[in-house]
């Protein structure tokens, strides 16, 4: 499915890939790269790419929400939170995969328009389209 992209960025990454640096192109972000204990690595305070899929995906979705919210008529309750939660780790097929899990928390929402807007919103956050039939998603939504 073409996209015609409005914005585009570029990081560049050094060193040993999970264990250097990443650096954007315009130089707003530099991260120190560290491999999880989990992973066999050393852990510590270094970022990793699941860390930044993680604040990424967490800020598109409750971004996406304000045109979800738009679309279904449900208004966004003050106080609204998105966690994710990515995790890594081999796949029976073979090589390494993802999984995620979203909590969608909408105070004083009922159940019904709460778990109606965040259907509404996995088809609109870049982020649930792009992992859409390749990783499990799990949303849990709270009110």
């Amino acid at each position: 499915m073409p996209v015609e992209a409005k914005y585009k960025t570029s990081a560049t990454a050094t060193g040993g890939g999970r264990d250097g640096r990443t650096t954007l192109e315009d130089k707003t972000m530099d991260l120190q790269l560290t491999v999880p204990k989990e992973l066999g690595g050393p852990g510590g305070d270094g970022a990793n790419p699941e860390k930044l899929f993680a604040l990424g995906y967490a800020a598109c979705y409750l971004g996406a929400m304000r045109v979800g919210s738009q679309q279904t008529g449900i208004k966004i309750p003050q106080g609204s939170t998105v966690k994710a939660d990515i995790g890594i780790g081999p796949r029976s097929e073979g090589g390494f995969g993802i999984t995620t899990d979203l909590e969608v928390y909408l105070p004083g929402l009922s159940k019904e328009d709460a778990e109606k807007l965040a259907e509404a919103t996995h088809g609109i956050c870049p982020y649930s389209n792009a992992i859409r039939g390749n990783v499990a998603l799990n949303t849990k939504v709270r009110t």
